[in-house]
C-alpha cells in the first residue's frame, strides 16, 4: 500500500522531514522559497496532508484546486492564514500547535515590554552611532515596570503566563480585559483584575497585546484607542499582525502621544510600514516570540504528530474543526 503524499511548505527541522518520511511520501522545501499562491497550489495538488506555518494561505481558491487534501497541519497557534470555514465545507481538517509554546512567548513578551519601557533598542542605536559623549539626568531616562500597572487584552495561556511575570516578579497590578472573564481561580492565581476594554487602555502604564486575530479584532487599537492611552505609556503587541492599525500607531508613536511601543508582528509582514521604520520609540523584532529551538522542535513534532495521527485513522491532537472528526 502506498503512503499518503504530504507537503512540507517550508524549511523545517531534518529531524522532523525524517520522522515524516517513515509515515509518508513527502516533497519538501529546503531551500525555504516563501511561494506564491499558485506556485503553492502546483505543489499542492495530488497531496493529501499539508505542513503549513502561519504565512502558507489556505482557502476557498487553494481547496478547489487541491481536492485530494484533506489535512493541513500549522506550525503555529495562530491560524488566520487558514480559511477555516472554508476548509470545514471542503471537508479538510485544520490543525495548529498550541500550548507548547506558551512559556517561550510569554517570556519574549516581557522582555519586549521592559526592552520597550527602558528604551534600550533607542539607546543601543544612538551608543553604536557614537553619539555617547558624557552621562546625563535625563539620557534614556525611561518608565517603571516594578510596581506599574500592567494591562493584558486577550487572556488567553500567553496572557496569563505574562500576567504571572508581572504580578509575581515585579509587583505589578494587573489588569485584563477578555471577551470572557476568567474563574475566580484563576484571576488570583495571576493576581489579576477583570476591566473594560476602556479602563484598560486608560489606566494601563504598560499594554500588552495577547488577543487572536479575525475579522472581528482587526485594528482593535486604532486612532481612537491609542487616544485613550496615558501618554506616558507603552504598547506592546506580540499577538498578530492587523490587530493594530500600524499607520496609526506610528504616527501616535511621531507626536509622541504613547511614550513607546514594542513590535513582534506587522500588518502585511514580513513587509514593515515604513513610517515605523523612521520614528525611534519603538522596538521592532522579526515575529520570533517563539523562536528558541526547543520550542520551534517542540511545534514541528506536534504539527507532524497531528499529521501522523490523522492518517493512522486516530484523532490528532489538536483539530480546529473537530466536527469532521466526528462524522469519520
Amino acid at each position: 500500500m502506498s503512503k499518503p503524499r504530504i507537503l512540507v511548505a517550508r524549511a523545517v527541522f531534518p529531524e522532523v522531514i525524517t520522522r515524516l518520511e517513515q509515515h509518508f511520501e513527502v516533497e519538501s522545501n529546503p531551500t525555504d522559497e516563501a511561494w506564491s499562491k499558485p506556485q503553492l497550489i502546483a505543489r499542492l495538488k495530488g497531496k493529501q496532508g499539508a505542513f503549513t506555518t502561519g504565512g502558507d494561505r489556505i482557502d476557498a481558491e487553494v481547496l478547489v484546486a487541491c481536492p485530494d487534501l484533506k489535512i493541513c497541519a500549522n506550525m503555529a497557534v495562530g491560524y488566520n492564514n487558514f480559511d477555516l470555514d472554508a476548509m470545514t465545507t471542503a471537508g479538510v481538517l485544520a490543525t495548529n500547535a498550541p500550548d507548547v509554546l506558551t512559556e517561550t512567548t510569554a517570556d519574549f513578551g516581557f522582555a519586549l515590554l521592559m526592552a520597550t519601557a527602558r528604551r534600550i533598542t533607542e539607546s543601543e542605536h544612538f551608543l553604536r552611532a557614537g553619539k555617547w559623549s558624557q552621562w546625563s539626568y535625563d539620557m534614556f531616562a525611561g518608565s517603571d515596570i516594578h510596581g506599574a500597572t500592567l494591562g493584558i487584552l486577550g487572556m488567553g495561556r500567553i496572557g496569563q503566563g505574562i500576567a504571572k511575570r508581572g504580578a509575581h516578579g515585579f509587583g505589578m497590578k494587573v489588569i485584563y480585559h477578555n471577551r470572557s472573564r476568567l474563574d475566580a481561580a484563576l484571576e488570583a492565581d495571576c493576581k489579576a483584575s477583570y476591566v473594560s476594554k476602556e479602563e484598560l487602555l486608560r489606566s494601563a502604564d504598560h499594554l500588552v497585546l495577547v488577543l487572536p486575530y479575525s475579522a472581528e479584532s482587526h485594528h482593535t487599537i486604532g486612532a481612537a484607542e491609542l487616544a485613550m492611552m496615558k501618554p506616558t505609556a507603552t504598547l506592546v503587541n506580540i499577538a498578530r499582525g492587523g490587530i493594530v492599525d500600524d499607520a496609526a500607531l506610528a504616527a501616535a508613536l511621531k507626536d509622541r502621544r504613547i511614550a513607546a511601543a514594542g513590535l513582534d508582528v506587522f500588518e502585511g509582514e514580513p513587509k514593515v510600514h515604513p513610517d515605523l521604520l523612521s520614528v525611534p520609540n519603538v522596538v521592532l523584532t522579526p515575529h520570533i516570540a517563539s523562536a528558541t529551538l526547543p520550542t520551534r522542535m517542540a511545534m514541528a513534532d506536534l504539527a507532524a504528530s497531528n499529521l501522523i495521527a490523522f492518517f493512522e485513522g486516530k484523532r490528532p491532537p489538536t483539530p480546529l474543526n473537530p466536527s469532521l472528526l466526528a462524522t469519520k
